[in-house]
């Protein structure tokens, strides 16, 4: 019979968030549906909501999967560490929609722009 080891190993802070609100949250942050992230990772939505509702636990190739394919690292989606500049980057929506902006005529992104500019300096008060 094996003997019960006597080393006792400090408990690690890896903070309030399962490792699958973890995952959603990354997923999130960074502007992808389950759908897309699944389409992302060859794999199928059903997989990504188990693995965000903590139904499924990911095997450490498919850590490594979600952090190439959210562009974190697997430290990130293990909650080992925070991200670098956490929320600098935008998001696949804000990208998306600065893209429709682009594709504008000038004068109606001049004139979109000066209504953004309106609502921050309001919302910095």
């Amino acid at each position: 019979m094996p003997r019960k080891s006597r080393l006792e190993m400090p408990p690690l802070d890896l903070g309030n968030e399962t490792l699958g609100q973890r995952l959603a949250r990354l997923r999130k942050e960074r502007g992808f549906t389950q759908i897309e992230l699944a389409e992302k990772m060859g794999l199928i939505q059903g997989l990504i909501s188990d693995y965000e509702l903590d139904k499924l636990r990911p095997h450490p190739e498919m850590i490594v999967r979600f952090a190439m394919a959210l562009e974190v690292t697997t430290d990130e989606i293990l909650g080992l560490k925070s991200a670098k500049g956490n929320g600098t980057r935008p998001s696949l929506k804000v990208l998306r929609r600065l893209n429709k902006i682009e594709a504008l005529p000038a004068s109606q992104q001049q004139t979109l722009l000066k209504t953004i500019d309106t609502f921050i300096k309001a919302a910095q008060k």
